[in-house]
């Protein structure tokens, strides 16, 4: 408690006080803010508040407390809140002690004068209660397998309360959403035929679909239409030439050089002493 306050020193104060109180001053203060009502019924059991000032962030406030934990052991008859594993490896124990390990059936072998588990032993599982051997072993192993601190439980922010894992939501998740809810509408609105600012665009993109196929499919025209009639009379037309393909150079050298065009002779044309006039049938 006293790390997690000097971590959130400046940033949020910790209250922790009995419920019965901390209801009573609820409920003094519910007819200046009636929101607070949803407050009555989370107050049970071990709860505190943390009140943070307006400019704090409230996902770095719950990372802090979540980072500042304390390991520690596994004690005989408590509630396991997560899964133990044994790791293998060298326990750094007498080979004295083996029959405690065959007991909790755990495989181990003597290695340079210490028990060595062979492998990793699923020890507690979560919700179960640790028993007094169990204990004893991760003791003996040095093992504080359990964490402890303060645990986010809801959210009041405004008068709304919510859980505290909206507070991990990134923008890309809270966007994810909305375009998930928007295209609902849309699809819902098309499927009744109801217009919304959602469905408007896909139904002008379907009435502009429509009227390009009966544009093509008929003589008649119009502005949007007339390249794609183009292209559908000649395609050769809208074609776009490949790139000419570069020359390779030779490995360990140079790019060969383009080759070179060859002139030819031009020839000179023999002027033919022809009569014009006789060739289209009349002399001068």
């Amino acid at each position: 408690m006293q790390r997690i306050r000097m971590a959130l020193r400046g940033k949020a104060v910790v209250l922790m006080g009995k419920n019965t109180m901390i209801r009573k001053a609820i409920r003094g203060h519910m007819q200046n803010n009636p929101s607070l009502e949803a407050l009555l019924p989370i107050v049970k059991g071990n709860v505190g508040f943390v009140f943070i000032e307006k400019s704090a962030d409230l996902a770095a406030i719950q990372k802090l407390i979540e980072d500042n934990k304390v390991a520690a052991p596994a004690k005989a008859g408590a509630i396991a809140p997560c899964d133990v594993i044994v790791p293998a490896g060298n326990t750094g124990l007498e080979p004295t002690q083996t029959s405690f390990l065959q007991a909790l059936n755990i495989p181990s072998k003597i290695s340079r004068g210490q028990i060595e588990i062979i492998q990793d032993i699923p020890l507690i599982k979560e919700g179960n209660k640790v028993g007094a051997s169990e204990a004893n072993l991760l003791a003996k192993l040095s093992i504080k397998p359990f964490q402890y601190g303060l645990a986010l439980k809801s959210v009041y922010d405004n008068g709304a309360l919510y859980d505290p894992k909206f507070l991990k939501m990134k923008d890309e998740d809270i966007l994810a959403k909305f375009q998930s809810g928007v295209t609902n509408v849309a699809s819902v609105s098309l499927a009744i035929g109801y217009p919304t600012l959602a469905s408007l665009p896909h139904s002008i993109i379907r009435g502009y679909k429509n009227l390009l196929a009966i544009a093509v499919a008929t003589s008649y025209s119009f502005k949007q239409a007339e390249k794609v009639k183009a292209y559908l009379a000649n395609p050769s037309a809208f074609a776009v030439a490949a790139p000419a393909p570069k020359a390779e150079a030779p490995k360990g050298g140079k790019a060969a050089p383009p080759p070179k065009e060859e002139k030819k002779p031009v020839e000179e044309e023999k002027e033919e002493d022809e009569e014009i006039g006789g060739l289209f049938g009349f002399d001068e």
